[in-house]
């Protein structure tokens, strides 16, 4: 039955080795568990091959002037995956990395995502081969602009709301939101992710990394483990990752690790309250290099990844297929408890089946750890279409019921292999009943 899909993948979606691997990851899961769906493999086909075609893939021409008044051309994207169960949402990324395949791999896992927790949201993703390092403020801008003037012929309110994602933060999202009023000229929730000055949500920037740290909270107690006290290696320095560090200190956890693309900044005494505002204002404000970090309490290991240090705890916030099978291991030889993936599906395929063949260890995936991003996005667009606006406090308790609701779905389905609750399985099982359901229920 696999090799139908991969032949049907490998026919429509020719070379897309992310989009192939997000799939099949998804079916193998399914197939193994079709007695729990109540389907037969025919079933389960029939409902894959209508949801690895997307709704529409949008593809347009971005042109824009930099600041020597000459004349730059990128790709823009925006795959409207599936809306069975809402709007399309999900982020917009700008990076040279971007792709039609990546695209897909992450809109496909977007829709599974924002079905686990329980809001009305379909799966899209976006963005553009555009890389914002290096770029002034104005030439940002007027790439943002030229960006939205293609974009919002396909977005609205209730249709398509993107958000930020990878190189697109609250500045970015502001300037194309900027673009869209002066087109549209309708003060509409058509973009969340916005600053809470103008129709913002509290905690959005925040919502993932804080997310994040609220499922491992609620798996260590499904386990009984406790989580103060723990040392954990973080990945990544965008806001995933300085706010999910930012949270675990609040709660007792010893951080000992933040990379980027040029090495990792290693604090062997844990990061403190001070360390975190300063590397805010060095990857938010200054826009820099962690190894330009001048104080004596880290060590820049350059060009080095965090996973051959000794840890309790991983959680990688950094970008998609980040841990290889050798990372894997690293972390498993040195008697890792939990893998939580923070960034959208950071484990290569060969690293998960490594960690899912360790005893004991919680591996936390993406679909679930991350949803808190989306989440509070959810609460936005709510807060827009009401004029309301939801307190500081009130996000963040309603962000945790949540990720409390994630985690009830994720284990809705499974019991526990090798006294570890299989949350990989319990995911996409309890996603794909719920998209499949209702697909039959509109569809057929």
């Amino acid at each position: 039955m696999l090799e139908k899909i991969q032949s049907e993948l490998q026919k429509n979606h020719p070379n897309q080795k992310e989009f192939h691997s997000a799939v099949i990851e998804l079916a193998e899961d399914v197939l193994n568990e079709k007695e729990i769906l109540n389907k037969t493999e025919n079933e389960i086909l029939g409902d894959l091959l209508r949801l690895i075609e997307p709704d529409r893939l949008i593809r347009f021409k971005v042109e824009w002037y930099n600041d020597q008044n000459e004349l730059e051309v990128n790709r823009g994207y925006r795959v409207q995956f599936n809306n069975i169960l809402g709007p399309y949402k999900g982020g917009l990324r700008f990076h040279p990395s971007v792709n039609e395949s990546i695209l897909k791999f992450l809109g496909f896992e977007q829709i599974f995502k924002n079905s686990l927790t329980d809001l009305p949201m379909g799966g899209a993703k976006g963005g553009s081969d555009f890389d914002p390092k290096g770029k002034s403020k104005e030439e940002i801008l007027r790439f943002c602009q030229a960006y939205m003037t293609e974009l919002i012929k396909y977005i609205g309110a209730q249709r398509d709301i993107p958000a930020g994602d990878i190189g697109v933060g609250s500045r970015e999202i502001g300037f194309l939101y900027g673009q869209y009023l002066k087109i549209q000229d309708q003060y509409k929730g058509a973009l969340t992710g916005k600053k809470p000055d103008f129709g913002g949500s509290h905690i959005r920037e925040e919502a993932t990394g804080y997310g994040c740290v609220y499922f491992i909270e609620e798996c260590f107690k499904a386990h009984n483990k406790i989580l103060e006290g723990k040392t954990i290696l973080v990945s990544g320095s965008g806001n995933v990752a300085l706010y999910a560090v930012e949270k675990l200190i609040s709660k007792g956890v010893k951080v000992l690790t933040v990379s980027d693309s040029g090495g990792t900044l290693y604090f062997e005494d844990g990061i403190n309250e001070k360390d975190i505002e300063k590397l805010k204002d060095l990857k938010f404000i200054r826009r820099e290099r962690l190894s330009s970090w001048d104080s004596e309490n880290a060590t820049f290991l350059e060009n080095k990844k965090p996973w051959k240090i000794k840890a309790d705890i991983a959680l990688p916030c950094a970008t998609q297929r980040e841990i290889l099978e050798e990372d894997a291991k690293d972390l498993i030889d040195q008697g890792i408890e939990c893998i939580a993936e923070g960034a959208n599906m950071p484990l290569t395929k060969d690293a998960v089946s490594l960690v899912l063949s360790a005893k004991d260890l919680l591996f936390l995936p993406a679909k679930a750890c991350n949803a808190g991003g989306v989440a509070v996005s959810s609460l936005e667009r709510s807060q827009n279409a009401t004029h309301e606006k939801m307190s500081r406090e009130e996000v963040d308790k309603t962000l945790q019921k949540i990720m409390k609701t994630i985690h009830k779905n994720c284990i809705e389905l499974i019991e526990k292999e090798n006294n570890v609750y299989p949350y990989k399985q319990g995911a996409n099982l309890f996603a794909f009943r719920k998209v499949t359901d209702s697909l039959h229920s509109l569809y057929g």
